[in-house]
């Protein structure tokens, strides 16, 4: 009697429910379906929950039965609407989304069973799509008579008994007819909970899913979901039989991409009315740079780059397709004991979606994706990592420069296309990863060497280096009056048993206002900040026209200001970057310029340090050593040459003596050279 009430109430719900504005909110959407080829109709939970609670609490107890009679109801209304579109699909779904309580993917235990729940996480695998038999046609070998048999377990269900009262076989053999069966698509995915959810020292627990018809290959691996389903225990078992235990897996009847995107921060309209006060303030920028990790002394240009890249620069695609990205990149090599990783940390932790790693301890598969095998079924599923996991956010990782050579080449894609590109055991995908990276790294030395170029201080290739915004070298030089100073505040610090910290903005209110800002405010630049971006960079590019001159800046650093310019807008609140913010990343470019894009022995700025590894002065001297050992390979017939035969023709060249054993170190270690034998050298 029930059933029957919930499919005419059902009836009633879709036909009258009235939106305020008066409009019959779901007859219309029944009516638009045709034109799509829709099967499913979405209902707000919260309509259902105004027009009839009973019903509702039905639908959350017993959502078995609730759904078919809402399918149900579905097509009645349909047949009214519709009567061909009705009569050629003959199935309809009732999806319910926004249900008033999401359960955790920690809380999820026995007495839910049954019941009609919500999780949210992220989606780290996804299999193939595959077609589930619902309703096998079986023909009996000896009779020829059809039987309709219904599949509702895993594995297939054969008839025991042929219908026909003449068959003389009676128990068959059956054959399956597969044309004349019906079949659904299927997917099984796997949800993680959220790395902001996760406990310390917890390791991600996961639920399966499967996705049936419709809802299939609506999300992909790295999504952050909602998934609304009947949850459902599953026996486990093993080679010798079925388990006592069970598992639990959701039956989904609605599922879709998080719209809360990066912006999981939950903003209520007290918050938003304090942010937008708190931007009205001329000196919010300033005091958006003093709230980031306050327990860290000074580092007031690192913080400003940090601020920089947790708001983040404007994404842009430009007509031919190619997409710019907006997010900034920052690295930090520093040496021992400058506070690095606690800023890493405290960034991972502030971001609205922010994820920590450290390079010992991530692979490539890790940072970006991999597929794996699942052991049961046999399937493949692709398994997205921690860039991919972090998309619009920050991906903090410590010691990038303690990574292998092979695992560090997976974040190339990453840091500028902002995609993971795989294909692995037949499986080809793409997938985002619009993640800011904010790295740290130790100097290959210990400390940093300011009379080495930037790429022999530290173990990283330059074509990562180079894809990198902005690069802070921090360094720990004595000095009497900063040394006092930073001294009395740590010891404050340390010594107060509930100690306070002087920033202007709480971690909590900071949170809020990047997770605002960056879903509200989309700032570009104004013509008179663009003017003066574009007559910086002409500005260095001219000191660069002389034929020996070493090239000063790149297109590269021209898009990092201007993603420094609309990220400091955005700080703000503003729709328009101003010349001020403009001024603004042009000083931090330049303090970056002195430190790492210094060459010493030319005294001018050369951002070969950084896209090259060698300044120009160098590069000239190594192509020069290059073509004597090259001259001197052609004289000997091709035999390798003596390093005393290479110093002296350098010597005669204008080469220094320590310049050629250095440089013999480094071509012999990039596999330009190679020593057949002792001190004999010859090219690859």
């Amino acid at each position: 009697m029930a059933d029957i009430d919930a499919r005419s109430m059902f009836v009633e719900f879709f036909k009258t429910f009235k939106t305020p504005s008066g409009d019959y909110k779901y007859r219309d959407k029944i009516g638009e379906m045709p034109l799509t080829g829709s099967v499913s109709l979405v209902v707000d939970f919260e309509d259902l929950l105004s027009f009839n609670s009973d019903l509702a609490a039905m639908l959350i107890d017993n959502p078995k039965a609730v759904l078919g009679e809402a399918s149900k109801a579905v097509l009645d209304v349909m047949r009214v609407e519709n009567p061909s579109y009705a009569d050629r699909m003959k199935v309809f779904h009732a999806r319910f989304r926004k249900l008033p309580e999401t359960i955790p993917i920690r809380k999820i235990r026995a007495h839910l069973f049954g019941k009609l729940i919500a999780v949210e996480g992220i989606l780290t695998r996804a299999s193939t799509v595959k077609h589930k038999l619902i309703e096998a046609v079986f023909r009996c070998k000896r009779c020829e008579e059809r039987m309709v048999v219904p599949q509702t377990e895993r594995f297939l269900v054969t008839p025991s008994r042929c219908t026909n009262p003449d068959c003389p076989g009676k128990s068959g053999p059956f054959e399956l007819i597969v044309e004349e069966s019906s079949f659904i698509d299927w997917q099984r995915l796997t949800i993680q909970e959220r790395p902001e959810e996760l406990p310390p020292g917890q390791l991600p627990r996961s639920i399966e899913a499967v996705a049936t018809e419709d809802l299939v290959d609506v999300v992909r691996p790295g999504d952050r979901i909602v998934a609304v389903g009947v949850l459902e225990p599953l026996q486990e078992s093993t080679p010798r039989g079925r388990l006592a235990s069970f598992s639990s897996h959701l039956n989904l009847n609605y599922i879709e991409v998080s719209e809360k995107g990066v912006e999981e921060v939950e903003i209520t309209p007290e918050d938003e009315v304090k942010i937008r006060e708190a931007a009205k303030d001329p000196a919010v920028v300033e005091k958006v740079i003093k709230s980031i990790a306050p327990s860290v002394y000074g580092m007031e240009e690192v913080k400003e780059a940090i601020a920089y890249l947790l708001f983040g620069g404007e994404p842009k695609v430009l007509p031919d397709g190619i997409r710019v990205r907006g997010d900034i990149h920052v690295l930090l090599i520093g040496d021992p004991g400058t506070a690095k990783s606690q800023l890493l940390q405290y960034v991972a932790k502030l971001a609205p979606r922010g994820m920590y790693t450290s390079g010992k301890g991530s692979t490539a598969a890790g940072l970006t994706a991999t597929v794996v095998r699942d052991r049961s079924a046999g399937d493949f599923y692709l398994e997205a990592g921690a860039l991919v996991l972090a998309d619009g956010g920050v991906a903090a990782i410590d010691e990038i420069d303690k990574m292998r050579a092979e695992d560090r080449i997976a974040i190339h894609e990453a840091m500028e296309q902002q995609t993971v590109s795989i294909a692995k055991a037949g499986i080809v995908a793409t997938l985002n990863a619009r993640t800011s990276v904010l790295a740290a790294a130790n100097p290959a030395y210990g400390r940093y060497v300011f009379q080495r170029p930037i790429a022999e201080n530290i173990n990283l290739p330059v074509t990562i280096l180079s894809r990198f915004d902005f690069i802070f070298v921090l360094t720990d030089k004595p000095d009497a009056a900063r040394d006092e100073e930073m001294a009395d505040y740590v010891l404050r610090l340390r010594s107060s048993p509930t100690p306070t910290l002087s920033a202007p903005f709480t971690e909590e209110f900071l949170r809020k206002y990047i997770a605002y800002a960056r879903r509200h405010v989309h700032p570009r630049l104004s013509r008179e900040a663009m003017e003066r971006i574009k007559a910086f960079f002409l500005e260095l590019r001219a000191k660069s026209e002389a034929p020996d001159a070493p090239v000063p800046i790149t297109l590269r650093q021209l898009e990092s200001l201007v993603r420094a310019a609309e990220a400091r807008a955005r700080i703000a609140l503003r729709d328009v970057a101003t010349v001020e913010d403009a001024e603004a990343a042009i000083r931090l470019e330049q303090a970056v310029l002195r430190q790492v894009g210094y060459d010493r022995a030319s005294k001018a700025l050369d951002i070969d340090l950084i896209m090259v590894g060698k300044p120009k002065s160098q590069q000239e001297k190594f192509i020069k050593l290059v073509d004597i050992i090259v001259t001197l390979e052609r004289e000997s017939g091709g035999m390798p040459i003596s390093k005393e035969d290479i110093m002296k023709k350098a010597e005669e060249e204008g080469l220094d003596r320590a310049f050629v054993e250095k440089a013999i170190k480094q071509l012999k270690s990039e596999g330009t050279l190679y020593e057949p034998k002792d001190g004999y050298f010859k090219r690859a």
